[in-house]
């Protein structure tokens, strides 16, 4: 698995955990790493992840339900709801991935992590928040 897909992945794990307990960033952050062996990259990029999407958390989430039809952020399953969350944080503010790949990758981790029509339903509310960001 390369460096920035574990980055994801673990990232994922990280918002899981966040958005189920409401602890705080750091404090999940501390915990998470001490109790896994990772790559200096794979942590610095999940950390930028991370980090950087809760910062923008708000928008974010207003961006998110703007572009899911019939869907309010809090009915939407856990999983898919942080899926979201990572990628368009990474569409929206890392300049150097390209949205495609930015999707493809959330689409992966939607099929690993999330139920069966996943993987769909991350795609077609990314497509859309896609127009907002880079190419």
């Amino acid at each position: 698995m390369r460096k920035r897909t574990k980055a994801r992945e673990s990232a994922l794990q990280i918002l899981y955990q966040v958005d189920i307990t409401n602890d705080n960033i750091n404090l999940v952050l501390e915990q998470y790493w001490k109790e896994r062996k990772r790559n200096p990259e794979v942590i610095e990029f999940a950390n930028q992840l991370t980090k950087g999407t809760i910062s923008h958390l708000t928008e974010i989430d207003k961006i998110i339900s703007s572009h899911s039809e019939n869907w309010n952020i809090e009915r939407m399953p856990i999983i898919d709801r942080n899926i979201i969350r990572l990628a368009t944080y990474e569409i929206l503010y890392i300049d150097d991935i390209p949205s495609k790949v930015t999707i493809d990758e959330a689409v992966d981790l939607a099929n690993r992590f999330g139920s069966i029509n996943s993987g769909k339903f991350v795609n077609g509310v990314l497509d859309k928040i896609m127009t907002l960001g880079k190419n």
